[in-house]
């Protein structure tokens, strides 16, 4: 997914080109709200920790890495990674030695963080222009949106699942939505360096958006008169999943071309959220 390093136009004036600019690493508004949000003591952008989203950030040739900080064990563990850095001319920081209490000290109570942790800056933005842009020439495009879903382990995950079925992008709510902390990123597994979580201002205007440019947005909700796999998805397709509970809003169902549901039965009759956009996801790769 190209990453712009500009804003996205404007609903109703013509998109962004196809071809952005290379990336900068000046944090826009929210991307800056969300640094303070997410920064530990000293941080200077987001700090990620854990094996996985520590060896997908310092493997990203778009992120800029600020610092990393690792225990002895965790240096061990990263030498495969911090080598492929080398050999591919990658611009990286000298690693900070550090223990584990130093780590625990930096980052949320109970982190997971297998004694590595790197300070980064935001990856540039997407925006739903961009990805219309790049859909023009993928025909079979799929992304997934999510209507005020705001467990950052929920929407961590379902970055990972979008990432292991090809998923192009993870579009949330700027408003009740998480930021991008380093426990959304730990949830991500590393997906959070290769899938963009694009936020938007108004879903059901940027459903219209995806509409326009050729993608059938299907929702999933219990009440679907359908199964997923009775809905025709080879074409470019939308996903759109609500909040554990409240499930989609009216608007964003009537927004949709159609809503299905999963074929769910028993005395459990729903999944978690991120449960179901795996599955769903799964359906789609299957389906084609």
């Amino acid at each position: 997914m190209t990453r712009s390093k500009k804003p996205s136009a404007p609903h109703g004036q013509p998109p962004a080109p196809a071809s952005a600019p290379p990336r900068g690493h000046a944090p826009s508004h929210r991307e800056s709200r969300g640094d303070r949000s997410s920064s530990g003591r000293g941080a200077q952008g987001v700090l990620l920790y854990g094996l996985h989203p520590v060896s997908a950030a310092w493997l990203n040739p778009e992120r800029r890495i600020h610092r990393l900080i690792a225990t002895e064990a965790g240096r061990a563990a990263l030498e495969p990674v911090l080598a492929q850095a080398k050999a591919r001319g990658l611009q990286r920081p000298v690693l900070m030695p550090a223990d584990r209490n130093d780590l625990d000290r930096m980052l949320p109570p109970g982190a997971v963080h297998q004694g590595v942790a790197v300070d980064v800056a935001p990856l540039d933005e997407v925006g739903i222009d961009d990805l219309c842009v790049e859909a023009d020439s993928d025909p079979s495009a799929l992304i997934v949106v999510l209507d005020q879903v705001t467990d950052p382990h929920n929407v961590g995950a379902i970055l990972r699942s979008a990432s292991a079925f090809g998923a192009k992008a993870v579009v949330v709510t700027e408003r009740n939505a998480p930021e991008t902390t380093g426990v959304l990123a730990k949830s991500a597994s590393g997906a959070l360096e290769s899938v963009p979580l694009v936020r938007v201002t108004n879903l059901a205007r940027a459903l219209a958006d995806l509409q326009q440019a050729g993608f059938w947005t299907v929702g999933l909700a219990e009440s679907g008169q359908s199964t997923l796999a009775q809905c025709n998805l080879t074409g470019r397709t939308a996903l759109v999943l609500g909040a554990e509970g409240a499930g989609l809003r009216r608007l964003t169902m009537e927004r949709c071309d159609i809503v299905a549901r999963l074929p769910t039965q028993g005395p459990v009759g729903s999944l978690n959220v991120s449960n179901a956009a795996a599955v769903a996801l799964y359906e789609v790769a299957r389906l084609r």
